[in-house]
């Protein structure tokens, strides 16, 4: 099969439309993605995200791009807000559990990559750290410092948005006003120190309480929490790469700051396409512990979370994920994550029929233009939820076959079982392991606990407790809530 070159469209976040990719050097990308900071454990929306970029990156190499994928690692700096306060850092949980910084960077480094085999993701080419890059985050300071867009208060050093704004846009990914700004910009303690509200941090004088402190011209410190990711990817991909991307929740102040420091530093915007991944809600709002829907990625896969009823497995999270575009906020609810595993049930069935269908002189209908849909939507700016219902055609033409409906040339067979399996696989990151008996029991489950529900509408107490304790005696529980039965 000749399967068409598809033109790739990739949603630039700096243009706010869908361009027409064209890689700074032929055939080759160069992607950094802001990776996990390690003062905590990554939540099921920090997961999100760099589940995408997962599924972008294993987008590209289906494609044939050469990509060196850079995913950094934040283990130094204070993490701000838009206002510019800080809100975490390593050295702050360091103290409050009573360890050294370096004990809370590798516990939680140890839990991130963990959490990479669960989630079955691809390890980046270079996953630099930001505690191993301080010289090169001195030196862009420096570079900064030389052009006029930075200035140095009491061993500490600020970029300086009012120069910069002379030559360059300053929120020209966010859209954000400068002047508007000011709302947003609370009485900070080191406010005093700068020359204008918006100006932002890119290396801060120690304090006596500091557990993370590097030398450097203007003193000891540490590095703002923005340098970092300019120092390492800069150094990686060069002054101007392909890809930037991360959480839409990095969009300002961060990444804002990053295409300032890098026009400051060098002239240039860092990277050619801009890519945001969106954020995931928990039945119906946004993740939060102060509304008790907030889990992490373990919890869920270990049924220790309070949120649901039951444990959900990797594949089954990716396939949900994969459900969304990655520009879209995505639901987690029971429902959504029950339907899915139905899904990936008929899914896995569909890819092992493949083995067992019986060749014909003649295909039903036409496998490379089926095939050829796949490529077409990975190629509409990534669109899983698309590639997925294009796979569940294919699958409706694989069950049609199995049941003597519809027939396949041996040729045909042999192209659609490497393709899908390749799309599934390679590109979706899902595992086709065996099917875990709960997921073969749900359809089982659903007609049963139907019967037990008209036996209960209609006071039939006898039939309704007979299905109950049958079920017992067979180690499933039935439970019966206000918002339904379920069972375990």
């Amino acid at each position: 099969m000749s399967t068409i070159k598809n033109e790739l469209l990739i949603y630039n976040s700096l243009s706010g439309q869908k361009e027409k990719f064209e890689p700074i050097h032929e055939n080759k990308v160069g992607m950094y993605v802001c990776g996990p900071t390690l003062y905590s454990e990554p939540h099921m929306g920090n997961m999100r995200t760099f589940i995408n970029f997962d599924m972008i990156y294993r987008c590209l190499l289906k494609l044939n791009y050469q990509v060196k994928y850079v995913r950094n690692i934040t283990d130094a700096g204070h993490i701000t807000n838009s206002a510019g306060d800080e809100v975490d850092s390593i050295g702050k949980v360091a103290r409050l559990e009573q360890v050294q910084s370096l004990e809370i960077v590798y516990k939680y480094n140890v839990k991130f990559q963990e959490l990479q085999r669960i989630y079955n993701m691809l390890p980046p080419n270079i996953e630099p750290t930001a505690t191993g890059h301080i010289q090169e985050q001195i030196e862009t300071i420096e570079k900064i410092i030389e052009n006029g867009f930075a200035y140095v208060v009491n061993g500490s050093v600020y970029f300086d948005v009012k120069a910069y704004s002379e030559k360059f846009e300053y929120g020209t990914l966010s859209g954000r006003v400068v002047d508007e700004l000011s709302e947003e910009t609370r009485v900070l303690n080191a406010q005093d120190e700068k020359r204008f509200f918006a100006d932002f941090a890119l290396w801060k004088k120690a304090n006596p309480e500091d557990m993370q402190i590097w030398r450097s011209p203007w003193g000891d410190g540490n590095p703002g929490w923005h340098i970092e990711c300019t120092a390492m990817s800069t150094k990686y991909l060069g002054a101007h790469f392909d890809i930037h991307g991360g959480g839409m929740d990095l969009k300002f102040p961060h990444h804002e700051d990053e295409i300032a420091q890098n026009c400051g530093s060098v002239g240039c915007n860092p990277a050619k396409y801009w890519m945001h991944a969106n954020m995931l809600n928990v039945n119906g709002q946004k993740m939060s512990k102060s509304l008790g829907n907030f889990f992490l990625p373990k919890e869920i896969v270990e049924g220790t979370t309070t949120v649901f009823e039951k444990a959900y497995s990797p594949n089954i999270i990716r396939f949900s994920m994969m459900q969304a575009h990655y520009r879209s906020t995505l639901d987690f609810t029971a429902d959504s994550l029950d339907a899915a595993e139905k899904g990936f049930s008929r899914l896995s069935e569909a890819v092992e029929k493949l083995a067992v269908l019986k060749t014909s002189t003649t295909s039903s209908i036409s496998i490379p233009d089926i095939i050829q849909s796949f490529y077409k939507a990975m190629s509409d700016d990534f669109n899983a939820p698309i590639l997925l219902a294009k796979i569940f055609d294919a699958v409706k033409y694989i069950n049609s076959v199995n049941d003597g409906k519809a027939t396949i040339t041996k040729q045909d067979l042999e192209l659609l079982s490497v393709e899908i399996n390749s799309f599934v696989t390679d590109v979706l990151g899902l595992t086709m392991e065996k099917l875990n008996s709960d997921a073969k029991l749900a359809p089982v489950m659903d007609l049963v606990l139907d019967i037990r529900k008209s036996a209960r509408e209609n006071k039939d107490w006898t039939t309704s407790d007979k299905i109950r304790d049958g079920l017992a005696i067979a180690g499933i529980e039935v439970k019966d809530g206000k918002e339904g039965t379920t069972w375990n």
